[in-house]
């Protein structure tokens, strides 16, 4: 126990040997140092994690989740420790802005891989609608760049059928024409295959071989025009099949995918912003715990041994410069001589 207690004591990089002299904030400064630990830990694990999605590599991850996790340690270390307890509170707040807002900095960077994490599932989820997302992006790129001609070759063909369907229903009238002269329902009406008749049969048998020819002639540039359209979509099918179709995994698609899922989702939302909170409660702790807490016995230890430190220095520089004054007179009169 003691162990744990001594080292949890070095991590709140405390002075051991003056601390002993104030016992009572032993534990005050074994929690602080325990909170600094457990970040530096959660740290490492967050920043395996975000190298171990980004590049598959267990031990790329895991060494670097260890430097990562020891350089949050050391630097939480550091902020608490350089953090020194005076008699006015708003100056001693004024020293601690920087170092509070340090440590939300370092709680957003540590929670987001472990939010990730722990959303694991649903942005998996999200992942697959984002990937399809971009098939079809990519899809319809490739279907605009054909549709053009396309468009041309649909619109010739409805054309060339509309100019036949035309000499047809021409046709068909003339010969209902013809047929109401002969049997007496219309034209002159009168029953019979006179002159007037075969004037309007001429006409109907000029239509029928007109229709023929059109008939022929557009049929060979419609079957042209679509097998020209079965080769763009032979080409286009081609294509689409040749696309890159990658799964998204990498950190910046897991990132998106979790901005996808708080702007949908109110409950993803406030579990999320409860995760950044709760790291923020964490890192800022030892901070908030050295601010608010009362000054102690250790405080003044620590105050009085830097003024001692400080008078030490001025006597220190205070008696080389009278040495020196006195070196410097002693060799005036030598000089003067």
């Amino acid at each position: 126990m003691k162990r744990f207690r001594d080292f949890f004591l070095f991590c709140s990089g405390v002075h051991v040997p003056m601390l002993t002299r104030a016992p009572s904030e032993t534990n005050k400064y074994g929690g602080i140092g325990a909170t600094i630990f457990f970040t530096g830990l959660l740290a490492a694990f967050s920043g395996g994690y975000a190298l171990w999605t980004v590049f598959s590599s267990p031990w790329g991850a895991i060494i670097f989740g260890l430097v990562w996790g020891l350089m949050i340690f050391n630097l939480d270390r550091y902020i608490v420790s350089g953090m020194k307890k005076r008699k006015n509170f708003w100056n001693e707040f004024g020293m601690a802005v920087p170092r509070l807002a340090l440590a939300v900095l370092i709680a957003i960077v540590i929670s987001k891989p472990l939010e990730l994490k722990v959303f694991e599932k649903e942005i998996n989820q999200e992942l697959i609608v984002m990937e399809q997302q971009v098939f079809k992006t990519q899809e319809d790129r490739v279907k605009d760049r054909f549709k053009q001609r396309t468009d041309v070759l649909n619109s010739e063909i409805s054309l060339l059928n509309a100019a036949t369907q035309a000499q047809a229903a021409k046709l068909d009238t003339l010969q209902i024409i013809a047929q109401q002269e002969a049997d007496g329902t219309g034209g002159s009406r009168r029953q019979n295959l006179g002159p007037i008749y075969k004037a309007k049969k001429a006409d109907a048998d000029t239509a029928a071989a007109m229709l023929k020819r059109i008939s022929e002639q557009n049929g060979a540039l419609i079957a042209q025009k679509r097998q020209e359209l079965s080769s763009i979509d032979s080409t286009q099918k081609a294509t689409v099949g040749g696309l890159n179709r990658t799964s998204i995994d990498g950190l910046a698609s897991r990132l998106d995918a979790l901005g996808h899922l708080t702007e949908r989702s109110v409950p993803v939302r406030w579990a999320n912003w409860f995760i950044i909170l709760l790291f923020i409660t964490i890192e800022t702790a030892p901070v908030f715990v050295k601010l608010i807490s009362s000054r102690g016995p250790y405080d003044d230890l620590l105050e009085a041994h830097e003024h001692a430190y400080i008078i030490f220095r001025k006597e220190t520089i205070e008696k080389r410069e009278r040495e020196y004054n006195k070196r410097m007179m002693i060799g005036q009169p030598a000089v003067n001589s």
